[in-house]
């Protein structure tokens, strides 16, 4: 029987969101909702375990005053850029004497395509289904009940860094939870933000977080990639603070404020009084200007997206175009700058309301945001597993092998 409650913490670079939702009518319905500043933490890895336990402690207080059992179920992201992804293929003889495929024979096959070569110091944390072929005959989303005499799985496998991964449930633990499930950024944004119609259409949905960008592709239905780059919104504050000279914090208030991606959008006459933001800074300067340092930065970003999707033959391919999350896309004239450098129609991606309890929709300001993408799609992720949602096609990578992992 799956959990009643379900916690999603998204601990990012400079932020930590988290929801809190319970079953209804077998959907999920928000019961709470809270954000804070994050700490000890770089591009997404924890860099200093006692800080960010600190800060996870201090947001998961606030849930046990509410419901102590709510901790009892954390699904958390990992956000790191040192994740790998390889595809791979199993395969087994289907066991039966009357060729019915049967679900040990779907576990064998899914067993077999782990078995990869990975170094010592990762672990494999996703074992993603692609498709399923019997008797040579692919594009199979469930074999179940089929007759075949030979079994295959295509899927691809992703992998982190496994101290990153291991640090992670160590500061939950700290912090009083205790851990349903790790998910890749990747992975957990789409599932918050993703229709079936974009996948089938084929679509990379951008996550541009503070401290690191990740990117997911589907085609056909098929995820056909995922990466993590070390390259996010932070960068573009410390951008400003160099061409400015100016302290990080005011470059911050200033690109929340005045911050545009398309230079060519701004006028030339419009200025920006600094000593507004710094009392250490004097005089004007140009709002296109801010605009020109913003652009550059993300035309960076998005060519590292281009270089992925030319490597995945997916480059200006993809009907569904490029959807837009993470704190990042909230910057005005984004979708203008995608469409611009990827060559792909562009929008904004925020939690499909379907997947959702109607209450859930009283917390309207998460929903219509999409920095707290991650935070809704681990509570998803987490309904999927706990049986409170039907299974959507394809067979995930079982946690309970990352718990595995680290015992005796």
């Amino acid at each position: 029987m799956g959990s009643e409650l379900i916690v999603g913490l998204d601990i990012g670079t400079s932020a930590i969101k988290v929801a809190v939702a319970r079953s209804r009518g077998g959907r999920p319905v928000l019961t709470a909702l809270f954000k804070d500043v994050s700490d000890g933490l770089r591009k997404g890895a924890i860099v200093d375990l006692a800080s960010t336990t600190s800060s996870v402690a201090k947001v998961l207080g606030e849930i046990k005053k509410a419901s102590k059992s709510a901790l009892k179920t954390v699904y958390v992201n990992i956000g790191t850029p040192q994740i790998r992804t390889q595809n791979s293929r199993g395969i087994v003889a289907v066991s039966r004497a009357d060729s019915e495929i049967y679900e040990d024979d779907v576990e064998r096959a899914i067993k077999a395509s782990q078995a990869v070569a990975i170094a010592p110091n990762r672990m494999i944390v996703h074992n993603i289904t692609r498709e399923y072929v019997v008797d040579g005959v692919g594009d199979i989303i469930d074999p179940l009940g089929l007759s075949g005499n030979r079994l295959e799985v295509n899927s691809l496998i992703i992998d982190a860094f496994a101290p990153h991964v291991k640090s992670i449930m160590r500061t939950v633990e700290l912090a009083g939870g205790r851990i349903g499930g790790l998910v890749c950024d990747p992975l957990v944004a789409q599932r918050a933000a993703l229709s079936k119609s974009q996948k089938d259409l084929g679509v990379v949905l951008v996550d541009i977080g503070y401290g690191t960008t990740a990117m997911t592709v589907y085609d056909e239905n098929k995820i056909a990639g995922v990466s993590v780059f070390p390259v996010g919104a932070g960068n573009i504050t410390n951008d400003i603070a160099v061409g400015l000279k100016i302290p990080v914090p005011a470059a911050e208030s200033i690109k929340l404020q005045y911050g545009h991606a398309l230079a060519k959008d701004i006028g030339s006459k419009e200025n920006i009084d600094l000593s507004k933001f710094s009392s250490e800074s004097r005089g004007l300067v140009s709002r296109r200007f801010l605009s020109e340092i913003i652009e550059s930065r993300l035309a960076e970003i998005f060519e590292f997206i281009n270089n992925e999707l030319r490597l995945g033959g997916k480059i200006g391919n993809l009907a569904g175009g490029v959807v837009l999350v993470g704190g990042g896309a909230k910057l005005p004239g984004l979708t203008e700058l995608a469409k611009q450098e990827l060559k792909l129609s562009s929008q904004i991606g925020l939690p499909l309301h379907e997947q959702w309890s109607e209450e859930a929709l009283n917390f309207v300001d998460a929903f219509e945001d999409p920095e707290y993408i991650n935070a809704l799609g681990l509570i998803l992720w987490g309904a999927d597993k706990e049986g409170w949602l039907p299974k959507q096609g394809g067979r995930k990578f079982a946690f309970k092998n990352i718990i595995r992992y680290f015992l005796p």
